[in-house]
C-alpha cells in the first residue's frame, strides 16, 4: 500500500523543460510545489568532460532504459505492434532535465499560420482543400497571443539568431545575435541566394555570445565543439533546464525535488485529480503525493500513457474518430534532402554546434501557393554543421557496400568532404495515426506499455516529392561531384527513421469535443490537471518543437497560478 505524504498545492511530474519552467514559475510567486523525476539529478559538474561518443550517443546514456519501459509499434491496425528494444526514431530523455539536456538546441517559433491552420486554409483554398482523412484543426489560440511567451522563453534561454520577416511579428530581436557562419554554411548562403531565396541564420539556444538572462543565470558562448545532441553542454552554453529554470526554482526555497521517483498513475474521481501515485526506483517503495494541482509535464508518450492508465480523458477511436486522448500524434517529414560529395574540396567538419546553420523560409508553412500541390504547409530546407563525431560518421554515396574495401575507401575519401541540403517537413494528423495502451506488453511495475500506430501518409509522400526538387536544386549549385537525393518517402521504421520530434496525443483547441486541454493547457475533464508539452500540438509543423513547447510552459504556469486563486474553467 502506498505511504501517503502531507497534500501540496502542485505536483509536477516531469522535471525537463517544460515542468522545470512552471517550477521556476511558480516557486519565483511563492507556490509550494513538488518536482517528481524519475531519473536522477544532474548538475552542470556532472557533463565535465563528457566528449564520450560511445557512452552518450551510442550507448545512450542520458536515455531512457528501454528494457524497463519503451512503446510498442505498427503502422497500422492491421498489424501486431511490438516493442521498441534500441533507439533509432526516438530518444527519449531520462533523467533531471529531460530530453532539454540532450536536445540540438534549434529554437523556432511555430508560424501563424500553424495556430489557425484550419481556418486559414479554409479561406485561401476553400474546404475542400482539407481531406476528411486529415483532422486538422486551430489550436485554439493565435500567434499573436504566443507571441509574449515565445519572447520570455527565448530571453529565458539566450536564443540566438536573426529576425525573418515571413515568420510573424516579433515584440523583441533574438537576445543574442546569430552564430558564426562556416564556410559550409556560406555555401549554402551562396547557392540559395543565387537561385531567389532568402536564407537566414537558425535560431539557435548555443549561445553565440556570453549571456546573462533575467533571472540573473550567466552562461558563456559556444565552444563549437561538436558534443550537442545526445550530451550535456560542459560550458552551459547550450540552454538547459539543469543550468537556467531548474537552479532558479531551487533557489527560492519552495521547490521540493525528488529524483528517482516515477509516477505511476494520476488519483482522480473522474472529473478532479486528488494527487499522484509515484515509486521510488531503488527501494520499490509507494508514495501517494495528493495536491491541488497536477501537472503532466514528462515526454509525449509518457503523457498520454499516464491519463490512459489512470482513466482521465476519453480514449480515442479511429473507427468512429470519436475520443480525445491519443488523438492527432504526429512526427515530422525529413526525407527529400540531399548529400553532395566533393572530389576534391575538404571541409572542417568535426567542429559544430548543435543548431549551427542556416535555412531558407520560402517553402515553410503557406508561404507558397498550395492551390495546384496535393499537400499542405511545407518543410523548412537547410544546411547544418552539427559537428561529424568519428564513431558515428562513415559517409559513402548510395550503393556503396555497408562493409568491406570499398567502404573503408568511400568513408576516408569523403570524411570531410561531405554536405547535406535537408529539409524538415510539417506532420499532418491522420485518422489513422493515433496512440493507445498496448493490450499485451507492460513495463517493469505491471502497467500496460504506450502503443503507437503510425506511418507516413499521401499527404508525407507528395511533400517530400516536392521539396526534394528544391534540395536538389540548391546541391546542384553548390557545385559537388556527386549528388544523392531522396526523393520518395519509405513507410515508417521505429527502428531506421532518425527524427526525434513526437507531438500529439493530448491537443489543445476550443472544445472539448475535439481536444483533450484548452489554450492553457487545462484538461476540460479534469479542471485541476494541466498538461504540458509537445503532446499538446494538434499538429507539427515542419520546425523543431521545443521553443513552442517552452512558450506554452509560460502560458501554462500563468494558468496554474491563476487557478490556485480563482478555481475553474480558464477559459
Amino acid at each position: 500500500m502506498a505511504k501517503k505524504l502531507p497534500k501540496v498545492p502542485v505536483v509536477i511530474a516531469g522535471m525537463g523543460w517544460a515542468g522545470s519552467i512552471i517550477a521556476s514559475e511558480l516557486t519565483k510567486a511563492g507556490i509550494k510545489t513538488v518536482g517528481l523525476e524519475r531519473g536522477k539529478e544532474r548538475k552542470m559538474s556532472d557533463y565535465l568532460m563528457v566528449h564520450d561518443e560511445l557512452r552518450f550517443q551510442h550507448r545512450e546514456e542520458l536515455m531512457q532504459d528501454l528494457s524497463k519501459e519503451t512503446i510498442t509499434s505498427r503502422n497500422n491496425q492491421g498489424m501486431r505492434a511490438l516493442p521498441m528494444r534500441h533507439y533509432g526514431t526516438f530518444i527519449v530523455g531520462d533523467g533531471l532535465g529531460g530530453a532539454g539536456s540532450h536536445w540540438n538546441g534549434q529554437t523556432y517559433r511555430f508560424l501563424p499560420y500553424d495556430f489557425e491552420i484550419k481556418s486559414l486554409t479554409e479561406k485561401r483554398y476553400g474546404k475542400n482543400k482539407i481531406k476528411p482523412e486529415y483532422p486538422l484543426q486551430d489550436w485554439g489560440i493565435t500567434y499573436d497571443e504566443m507571441e509574449p511567451y515565445y519572447d520570455t522563453f527565448e530571453k529565458m534561454s539566450g536564443i540566438s539568431g536573426e529576425t525573418v520577416e515571413l515568420y510573424g511579428h516579433r515584440s523583441n530581436p533574438y537576445p543574442t545575435g546569430p552564430m558564426l557562419k562556416t564556410p559550409v554554411l556560406e555555401e549554402f548562403e551562396k547557392a540559395a541566394k543565387k537561385l531567389g531565396y532568402n536564407p537566414y541564420m537558425m535560431p539557435s539556444a548555443n549561445l553565440s555570445e556570453n549571456y546573462t538572462n533575467p533571472d540573473g543565470i550567466a552562461r558563456a558562448a559556444c565552444q563549437y565543439c561538436a558534443y550537442c545532441e545526445n550530451f550535456g553542454c560542459e560550458y552551459g552554453a547550450k540552454a538547459d533546464p539543469v543550468v537556467t529554470t531548474i537552479p532558479v526554482a531551487q533557489k527560492t526555497g519552495n521547490l521540493d525535488l525528488r529524483v528517482h521517483s516515477n509516477v505511476t498513475r494520476i488519483l482522480n474521481d473522474g472529473t478532479k485529480a486528488t494527487g499522484v501515485v509515484y515509486v521510488d526506483t531503488f527501494t520499490g517503495e509507494e508514495f501517494e503525493q495528493p495536491a491541488e494541482v497536477v501537472v503532466l509535464a514528462s515526454y509525449v508518450f509518457n503523457n498520454v500513457r499516464l491519463l490512459l492508465n489512470s482513466g482521465l480523458g476519453k480514449p480515442y477511436n479511429p473507427d468512429t474518430g470519436t475520443g480525445v486522448i491519443g488523438k492527432n500524434y504526429c512526427y515530422q517529414v525529413s526525407s527529400g534532402y540531399s548529400t553532395l560529395y566533393y572530389n576534391d574540396r575538404e571541409f572542417n567538419l568535426y567542429a559544430g554546434a548543435g543548431a549551427l546553420g542556416i535555412e531558407i523560409p520560402e517553402f515553410t508553412g503557406d508561404n507558397f501557393d498550395h492551390t495546384n500541390e496535393n499537400f499542405l504547409h511545407g518543410a523548412g530546407v537547410r544546411s547544418t554543421q552539427y559537428g561529424n563525431r568519428p564513431i558515428a560518421n562513415n559517409n559513402a554515396p548510395i550503393g556503396t557496400p555497408a562493409w568491406g574495401e570499398e567502404f573503408k575507401n568511400q568513408s576516408i575519401k569523403y570524411a570531410n568532404s561531405v554536405l547535406q541540403v535537408k529539409s524538415q517537413g510539417a506532420s499532418l494528423p491522420h485518422r489513422n495515426n493515433y496512440l493507445d495502451l498496448d493490450p499485451t506488453y507492460k513495463d517493469a511495475y505491471g502497467m500496460p506499455l504506450l502503443r503507437m500506430t503510425y506511418d507516413y501518409t499521401e499527404q508525407d509522400r507528395q511533400l517530400v516529392k516536392y521539396i526534394s526538387k528544391i534540395t536538389r536544386a540548391i546541391a546542384e549549385e553548390m557545385g559537388p561531384d556527386h549528388i544523392d537525393t531522396v526523393g520518395e518517402q519509405a513507410p515508417f521504421n521505429v527502428n531506421v527513421d532518425t527524427n526525434t520530434h513526437n507531438t500529439g496525443g493530448v491537443i489543445m483547441g476550443a472544445d472539448p469535443k475535439d481536444s483533450a486541454i484548452n489554450s492553457y493547457q487545462q484538461m476540460w475533464d479534469a479542471e485541476n490537471v494541466f498538461v504540458v508539452g509537445a503532446s499538446a500540438f494538434p499538429h507539427n509543423s515542419c520546425f523543431n518543437p521545443t521553443g513552442t513547447l517552452g512558450a506554452l510552459s509560460y502560458r501554462a504556469a500563468e494558468g496554474i497560478g491563476r487557478y490556485l486563486k480563482e478555481g475553474g474553467s480558464l477559459v
